[in-house]
């Protein structure tokens, strides 16, 4: 699966993705960014490139990986359950205007689900980054990324190349607004 196979017709809901984020960082909002195995990794390189520079200097960017606290997903995953320990910590951060992110590969994590079910009802925008055909997850969410493969190898290479597109939109749109060079 080549990514010009994704992209070629499929551009808007990326666009919309780094729109909506744009919006949230201009508004004083924050994005919250989650997912599973490799898709943790993922959430965590985005919240890297966003809160550090991707590739120019500017302002810090409000980005939050829900992937990083041990002690808060194990706290979470004993207290309640694993398929919370997401929706638990976006009940806790996400606040209207902010943007929840979900990484799933297979489109049908139960908890990276969850995490977006909670967003949408606090009033989050909501975007889904999926394989597969999409399943549950992009179905829940108000903006959709599909890769659509079987081959999980295929999918992650492909999100981390689409991940790097929508830093890159952001950053140049958060750099303009913040006059930074």
């Amino acid at each position: 699966m080549a990514l010009h196979q994704v992209a070629a017709g499929r551009e808007q809901p990326i666009l919309d993705a780094a729109a909506a984020i744009v919006t949230a960082f201009r508004g004083d909002r924050k994005l919250l960014v989650f997912g599973n195995g490799g898709s943790a990794a993922d959430a965590q390189h985005v919240a890297a490139e966003l809160v550090g520079r991707f590739q120019r200097e500017r302002t810090a960017l409000a980005a939050v990986a829900l992937t990083t606290d041990t002690s808060v997903l194990t706290s979470i995953a004993n207290d309640y359950d694993f398929s919370r320990v997401f929706a638990r910590q976006v009940e806790a951060l996400g606040r209207p205007g902010d943007v929840a992110f979900g990484i799933s590969t297979s489109g049908t994590s139960n908890n990276v689900l969850a995490g977006l079910v909670t967003a949408r009802e606090r009033r989050l925008r909501t975007i889904a980054l999926t394989g597969r055909d999409g399943g549950t997850i992009g179905q829940a969410a108000e903006i959709h990324i599909n890769v659509p493969s079987d081959s999980t190898a295929r999918v992650q290479e492909v999100h981390r190349t689409l991940l790097h597109v929508i830093c890159d939109l952001v950053e140049r749109d958060c750099s303009e607004v913040r006059g930074d060079a």
